[in-house]
C-alpha cells in the first residue's frame, strides 16, 4: 500500500512540474517573434494538444541552449518504442520532454442519450448485453517524447510540402473559408479596395452579417486577411461582453489563428503578421 501511494505521490509531482512548465512557457512567450514561432510549431504537430506543444517547444529549448540538441527549433517528436518502430534509436544522455498522456477509462450504457447512465468499467469487467462501450480521458499522466535530432538510425521519410508561388494562396483554402465563415451565417463580400472598408485590409460587420476583403492585394494576403476575420466570427461574438473590452486580446487571437491556419498550409504570414 505505501508503494503505491508513493508512486501516487510521484506522478502528482510530475504533473504539478508539467503544470509550472507549462504557465512558465506561456508566459515567456511576450515577444512577437516567440509568439510566431511557438504557434507555427503548434500547427505542425495539430494531433497534440496545445500544452504539450508549448511543453515541448520550453524543454527542446532548454535542451538547445544546453547544447543537447543541434537546432533551436523542434521537428518531429515521438515516444521512444515509437521511435524504435521507426527504425530510430534515442541517443545515449538524451533526456525526453515530458508531456501530458491522457488517461481513459472504459464506460457503458444501454442509453447512451442519457448522460447520466453511463458508468465505468473495471479493468477486466465485460459490459452486459445489448450495452453500448465508449472510452473517455479520465486524467492525466506524465509520459515522455525525443526530439528526432535526439535520434539515430533509419533516414527519416520527408513529408511533401507545398512549394507555393510568391503571393499566391494554398488551391481551395480561400473556399474552404468562405464556406465556414457563411456557415455561421455571414455573408463574404470581396471591395475593390481598403477605402471601401475603412482603410483596412478586411472587416467584419457584426451587425450585418458581412465579412469584408479588399482585393487589391496578393491573394495570400486576401487568405490570411480571410482567416483573421474568420477568428473573429467564431470567437468574438459583440455579445460577450469581455469580448467588448479588450480590442487588443482580440487583435492577437485572431491574428494567431491566421498565423496557425497559414503555418498548416505551407505559407509565411510572419511579414504579415
Amino acid at each position: 500500500m505505501a508503494s503505491n501511494e508513493d508512486a501516487r505521490a510521484a506522478r502528482e509531482a510530475k504533473l504539478d512540474e508539467l503544470h509550472e512548465k507549462l504557465t512558465g512557457a506561456v508566459e515567456s512567450l511576450v515577444s512577437g517573434d516567440d509568439w510566431r514561432q511557438a504557434l507555427a510549431f503548434a500547427a505542425r504537430f495539430r494531433s497534440r494538444s496545445f500544452n504539450n506543444t508549448m511543453l515541448i517547444w520550453v524543454q527542446h529549448e532548454a535542451a538547445y541552449e544546453a547544447g543537447r540538441v543541434p537546432e533551436p527549433f523542434p521537428t518531429l517528436v515521438a515516444g521512444y518504442r515509437q521511435w524504435q518502430g521507426l527504425g530510430r534509436q534515442v541517443m545515449k544522455g538524451q533526456l525526453g520532454y515530458m508531456i501530458f498522456a491522457p488517461v481513459t477509462g472504459r464506460f457503458a450504457t444501454a442509453t447512451p442519450a442519457d448522460a447520466g447512465s453511463w458508468r465505468r468499467l473495471g479493468p477486466r469487467e465485460k459490459p452486459k448485453a445489448g450495452e453500448v462501450v465508449r472510452s473517455r480521458m479520465v486524467g492525466a499522466r506524465p509520459a515522455y517524447v525525443w526530439d528526432a535530432s535526439q535520434t539515430d538510425g533509419e533516414p527519416l521519410p520527408v513529408p511533401p510540402a507545398p512549394t507555393l508561388l510568391e503571393g499566391e494562396a494554398p488551391t481551395g483554402l480561400w473556399e474552404g473559408l468562405a464556406g465556414q465563415i457563411r456557415g455561421a451565417g455571414f455573408e463574404v463580400l470581396r471591395m475593390p479596395h481598403e477605402g471601401m472598408i475603412s482603410g483596412a485590409n478586411g472587416m467584419t460587420d457584426y451587425a450585418a452579417r458581412t465579412v469584408a476583403v479588399r482585393e487589391n492585394m496578393d491573394p495570400a494576403a486576401q487568405v490570411k486577411t480571410l482567416a483573421h476575420e474568420l477568428a473573429h466570427v467564431l470567437m468574438h461574438d459583440p455579445d460577450d461582453e469581455e469580448a467588448r473590452q479588450h480590442r487588443g486580446i482580440r487583435e492577437v487571437e485572431a491574428e494567431s489563428v491566421a498565423l496557425m491556419i497559414g503555418a498548416a498550409h505551407g505559407m509565411d504570414t510572419a511579414r504579415y503578421t
